[in-house]
């Protein structure tokens, strides 16, 4: 798994992070996972609302960080950036997914 001195550098905004985390998705096949486990949350959290079933909610991080997990061991070969920078990963997954669906990055 490769690592950078970057992995231990402070960020002082999303705007300074959100590089770094594309840099840290460069394999297509780890966004697209990313992107996979993105959707199913907002399906799960829709039928958790809808059914009312809370018990559903466990699943989210499962689903939510299972396939992103499995782009980064598998494919991406280096950690998650959840380990160091939880908060700004977590907005990062949202807004990469928001530019693959809008063709900013390659899908």
């Amino acid at each position: 798994m490769t690592s950078t001195r970057t992995d231990l550098k402070q960020f002082s905004s999303f705007a300074e992070f959100y590089p770094f985390y594309l840099a840290e998705h460069t394999n297509i096949i780890c966004r697209r996972l990313h992107f996979v486990g993105s959707s199913l949350v907002i399906a799960l959290l829709i039928s958790t609302f809808a059914t009312q079933d809370w018990a559903l909610l466990w699943l989210l991080p499962v689903i939510g960080y299972g396939f992103a997990w499995v782009g980064h061991f598998f494919f991406e070969h280096n950690k998650p950036a959840t380990f160091k920078h939880p908060l700004y990963s977590f907005m990062g997954d949202w807004v990469m997914a928001k530019d693959m669906l809008i063709g900013k990055i390659p899908f």
